[in-house]
This record gives C-alpha cells, sequence and structure tokens, in this order.
C-alpha cells in the first residue's frame, strides 16, 4: 500500500520509497524524499514564482530520463499552476511555492529548472547566470579558473557573482540583476564570455561548436535566454551518485585542485548548511542587485 502523510495540511501519496534511484551508492526514492524535506527551507525561497521544468527520471538515471515542461497529468489542485509565455505558445506550468508542493514533486522523482525570471515579469530578468562546461580533458579545476576571472570582471561592472557546482562536470556562476530584458541580459553576458575567451585563449571559448572545445572551458552565455532554464540550487542530478547543485564558497573556488574538492552529494549538504547557511541567499535581496551597464 503506498504511504500517505500529511505536509502542511496536503496528503502525499509517496511511493516506491526502498526503489534504489543512485545504483552507484544504493541511494534510495525514500532518502531522495528526506534529502528535499531538510533542505527545503534554503532551495525553496529560489524556486518560488519561477515557473519550473521537469527533468525527470523516475527509474533513476539509467532508465528514461525526460523533460516535463506542461502540468503532469494527476497534479493536485492545490498545486500553484499558471499560463506561461513560451515560443511555441503559452503554457501551463508547475510553481512550487511550498514544502507540500515540494515533496508531491519531489515524489515524481526529478531535477528542477528554473529561468531567470519570476512570473510577474516574464522575460524581465532578474538573474544573470553563466553555465561553465569543461570539455575533456578539461576539469572543474579550469571552471574554477575561468570563474575567478568573470568574477572580477563583473565585480568592474559593479556585479557580485556567487558560485554553485552544476552537480555534474561544471560550474555555475549567478548574480542578481536589476530587471533588464532577458535578450539584453544574454547580449552582455555573450559580451563577458567573449571577453573571456580573449583573456583566456588556452582555457575559455564562447562558442557553442563541440569540435572547438575539448580541453576548454565553454562560457555558456545563452542560459540567459527567456525560454532557458538552469539547474536550481539545490536540486539533484540523475548521476550515478546523488550529487547536487551545491552553493560553493570562493575560497572552495581559488582552492580546488581536483574534481572530488567540488562534487557533493546529499548527505553532505546538512553539514554544509549547518557550516555555511544559503551561500546564495545574497541572490534573494534585490538590494544587492546589480546594474547591467
Amino acid at each position: 500500500m503506498t504511504p500517505i502523510t500529511e505536509v502542511e495540511g496536503r496528503r502525499l501519496a509517496l511511493s516506491n520509497l526502498e526503489k534504489v534511484l543512485y545504483p552507484a551508492t544504493g541511494f534510495t526514492k525514500g532518502e531522495v524524499l528526506h534529502y528535499y524535506a531538510t533542505t527545503a527551507e534554503v532551495l525553496l525561497p529560489h524556486l518560488r514564482d519561477r515557473p519550473v521544468s521537469f527533468l525527470r527520471y523516475p527509474d533513476g538515471p539509467d532508465g528514461q530520463v525526460f523533460f516535463t515542461k506542461n502540468v503532469p497529468p494527476g497534479t493536485p489542485e492545490w498545486v500553484t499552476t499558471a499560463e506561461v509565455p513560451r515560443v511555441e505558445g503559452p503554457a501551463r506550468m508547475v510553481f512550487v511555492q511550498d514544502l507540500a508542493s515540494l515533496m508531491w514533486a519531489a515524489n515524481l522523482v526529478t531535477e528542477f529548472h528554473t529561468p531567470q525570471w519570476v512570473i510577474d515579469a516574464p522575460g524581465e530578468a532578474d538573474r544573470l547566470v553563466f553555465d561553465l562546461d569543461p570539455g575533456s580533458p578539461a576539469t572543474v579545476v579550469e571552471c574554477c579558473e575561468v570563474a575567478l576571472w568573470l568574477r572580477e570582471r563583473l565585480a568592474a561592472d559593479g556585479i557580485e557573482a556567487y558560485a554553485k557546482t552544476s552537480g555534474s562536470k561544471g560550474l555555475h556562476l549567478a548574480a542578481t540583476i536589476r530587471t533588464a530584458s532577458s535578450e539584453r541580459a544574454t547580449e552582455y553576458a555573450k559580451d563577458l564570455a567573449v571577453e573571456a575567451e580573449k583573456a583566456l585563449p588556452r582555457l575559455a571559448i564562447h562558442r557553442m561548436t563541440k569540435s572547438l572545445r575539448p580541453g576548454k572551458v565553454f562560457v555558456d552565455w545563452s542560459q540567459n535566454a527567456a525560454r532557458k532554464t538552469t539547474a536550481t540550487p539545490y536540486t539533484l542530478r540523475a548521476r550515478r551518485e546523488p550529487t547536487v547543485s551545491a552553493p560553493v564558497t570562493w575560497e572552495e573556488v581559488a582552492d580546488c585542485r581536483s574534481p572530488a574538492a567540488l562534487t557533493f552529494v546529499a548527505p553532505d549538504m546538512a553539514p554544509r548548511l549547518q557550516d555555511y547557511g544559503d551561500l546564495l541567499a545574497p541572490l534573494l535581496d534585490a538590494e544587492r542587485a546589480g546594474e547591467l551597464p
């Protein structure tokens, strides 16, 4: 029988709790749900008011992995949904606004991906992001070198950047900005990616052509487009182990000498949150927003 759990007055059916979702470590679906319940306090503010794209992997990363943007069938009526403009036409999408909605969504087994805008102003960016993606044999170590350059370059424009692991191979930089069109944010990010390539020609590249990327870090500026989404802070990823898109300190970035130094899994997060709190909390403070030049 599927257990029924009450979360903030909402009744949830949580299924297959013993199923192993991460074969490399034996991490189960029940442990996934526990992870999200215990990180909800820091995760929910980064999800709030942003339409969620789900990258689902209900049988683990070795099973079917697929994106869901529209409201999934069977979504409870109390889960917040809204019509969201999209290139192919408006669609109704989910908003994870509270703990009950988070646990319902986590039971689907999903990564959480969100855009750089909120529903009150679709297509008006309040975040700037860079997705630093290493081409083998480059690793997150090289991403850290590029990230440190970008941090200084953004600071020169009065924009304060923060870092998190992608939960995969790379690193994400994010900054809160005074609202600008997604087109303007994308243009600015591309300009800095081009500058990074000129300043670090053996290390950084701004072009998406895969044949150019081995041994270099692709500075993906395109994540700022209104239609694009980025892995939300603290989301688990569909990998062999339950890796997390984890906020990191700039000291950790500067000191990184091996990929293992910036690889974090679900059990790592409770002690990190105890030590650091939410390292990305400044992204939620509008008074710290920088203005695009």
